[in-house]
């Protein structure tokens, strides 16, 4: 197999003259001090042979025998994801700069044989690989993709695929919106009906919200506290973070659907609120109330129990003040405080959060709104980071005033938004995003690239919001290939093209290099992975959604 066809591109690939390694049954995989994890996860590619492990050695390390091996190693002296692949006719050696950097290097092993490596059964007996020497490290260290869970919820099972689709394009952050207006999906054990009253929908909205279609069936589902520990437990094994994302204070109808005295009961009966069966935008807020402080402190309590991550998002995204300026228990907390009004309100309830949790050794990210109302000049902690997704403009406000960014600009980097114009797109929702604008996109904005303030842009990610992807297929559709193209921007080191082995093409050649890529050898990969994804020449019939009605835009953005 050639290692042309790599994604992402490596930094670096240089094919040698030889016997290729024939990986078989006899070959042993040796597992370096730090590595046995990667040996586990490569046992349990059942496409890929090994000979049984040695008893006594956890099941996975074998032993060296100065012959055929697959050996991993750590060396220090290597960036913590970065990582060195040899192949020589008798050895493979993966030498990372952490187990981390092991792992990556183990998923560019198996691109570098066929398609079937992919597969879940093992059919061939023994695999051929073309020496060759892959130097590489990634370029951001935050790599990541949004699944959004709240409006359309996908099973356990679900999530644990699309980890390992993430792992395979070395992927590490998997940002998890688990709660919105139409449904909570996380168990909090103090407060049982957040998933007994506020995981559950009546019915749903079929397509854009002007659409007069409805499914009336009832929707929803939650993930126990167990599920979670087991999503989180088997994504670190893939080297992959599970970022929790609690909204407030908008995006919180089911919240308040199922605990009513979180919302302005001063303006409105808030018993009389259901799950939001809608999309857009709820106006029903929290109430910035002490009690309502201390119900969510004790919510993230839990989800810090829950996650380990250093990072917490809370949201912090589309609120219409509406309520608040008709609350008098709202406009009672602005005087109180001294603010100036209602946005600095949601500003006070933000650096609240961005304390608390900063206290507790963890960091707050928000969305970009989180950056309104004062907070700057009235004081984030420092380790607040920014989701910029209203174009690059928060990322360089807040890169400027020195707080880490993720770019996720909705135009570029939303899955939701159609592949391509015309009316074959299933749902056309936005702006067209194709695969070349996905690929072709700079995480770092002209405003921020040369300047000091460059570092603080953590990486990219690819944001999911599931509207209208009711199932696995139409995830599938929506995210893959563009997911591939995401991954190849966060990962490789430079925009300038390359070919995946020696030859580098030049500037201006990148996006048809990932074509080629993609054509020979990586569509047959998300294949082999079973993944509905959208083809190259648009979707297939059934793939189609005729008369369910999407919002399109104007290229003016009317």
């Amino acid at each position: 197999m050639s290692w042309s066809g790599l994604v992402p591109r490596p930094e670096g690939v240089r094919e040698r003259e030889g016997t290729p390694f024939a990986w078989g049954s006899g070959t042993a995989l040796v597992a370096g001090p730090g590595t046995e994890g990667v040996a586990r996860w490569l046992r349990a590619q059942a496409a890929l042979p090994f000979e049984d492990p040695v008893p006594g050695t956890g099941g996975g390390a074998g032993q060296a025998r100065g012959r055929n091996a697959v050996e991993l190693r750590i060396d220090g002296e290597l960036d913590e994801e970065g990582y060195r692949l040899t192949v020589e006719t008798e050895r493979v050696l993966i030498e990372g700069g952490s187990a981390a950097g092991v792992f990556w290097g183990a998923q560019t092993l198996r691109q570098a044989l066929p398609p079937e490596a992919f597969r879940s059964v093992g059919t061939v007996r023994e695999w051929h690989v073309r020496p060759a020497r892959v130097e590489d490290a990634p370029r951001f260290a935050w790599r990541g993709l949004m699944l959004d869970v709240a409006r359309h919820f996908t099973p356990k099972d679900g999530v644990l695929r699309m980890i390992d689709l993430m792992a395979a394009h070395k992927l590490n952050v998997l940002h998890f919106h688990l709660t919105d207006d139409q449904g909570w999906r996380v168990e909090i054990r103090r407060y049982p009906e957040l998933t007994g009253t506020g995981a559950w929908r009546p019915r749903t909205r079929v397509g854009h919200r002007a659409s007069p279609l409805w499914d009336e069936r009832p929707h929803g589902g939650y993930y126990t506290q167990d599920d979670l520990r087991e999503i989180v437990a088997y994504a670190a094994e893939r080297h992959i973070t599970v970022v929790p994302e609690i909204e407030l204070p908008g995006h919180s109808q089911a919240a308040i659907a199922a605990y009513p005295e979180l919302g302005n009961t001063d303006v409105l009966d808030t018993s009389s609120l259901g799950v939001w069966t809608d999309w857009g935008v709820s106006p029903h807020l929290l109430t910035p109330t002490d009690d309502t402080l201390r119900f969510y402190e004790h919510v993230l309590e839990e989800v810090l129990d829950l996650f380990p991550s250093t990072f917490v998002h809370i949201g912090g995204d589309e609120t219409p003040k509406e309520e608040w300026r008709e609350s008098a228990v709202a406009q009672a907390r602005i005087a109180a405080e001294g603010l100036a009004d209602e946005d600095a309100l949601q500003a006070w309830m933000v650096r609240h959060f961005d304390r608390w949790l900063a206290a507790r050794g963890r960091r707050m990210i928000g969305w970009d709104e989180i950056l309104e109302g004062g907070t700057l000049k009235d004081g984030l902690t420092s380790g607040a980071a920014v989701s910029s997704w209203r174009g690059d403009k928060g990322g360089v406000t807040a890169a400027t005033a020195g707080h880490d960014v993720v770019m996720c600009p909705e135009h570029q980097l939303y899955l939701d938004r159609r592949q391509a114009p015309g009316e074959d797109e299933p749902v056309p929702l936005g702006h067209v995003s194709t695969l070349r604008d996905v690929h072709e996109f700079e995480p770092l904005p002209p405003g921020l690239a040369g300047t000091p303030h460059a570092r603080h842009v953590m990486g990219i990610q690819a944001n999911m919001w599931t509207e209208c992807t009711e199932s696995a297929q139409r995830v599938d559709y929506q995210v893959f290939p563009r997911l591939a193209a995401l991954a190849e921007v966060a990962w490789s080191p430079s925009r300038g093209g390359g070919s995946g082995g020696s030859g580098e093409p030049g500037e201006g050649d990148a996006f048809s290099d990932f074509e080629r890529r993609m054509n020979e050898a990586h569509y047959a990969r998300l294949d082999a992975l079973g993944v509905n994804y959208r083809r190259p020449d648009g979707p297939r019939p059934w793939e189609r959604r005729p008369g369910i009605p999407g919002r399109p835009l104007e290229p003016d953005g009317a």
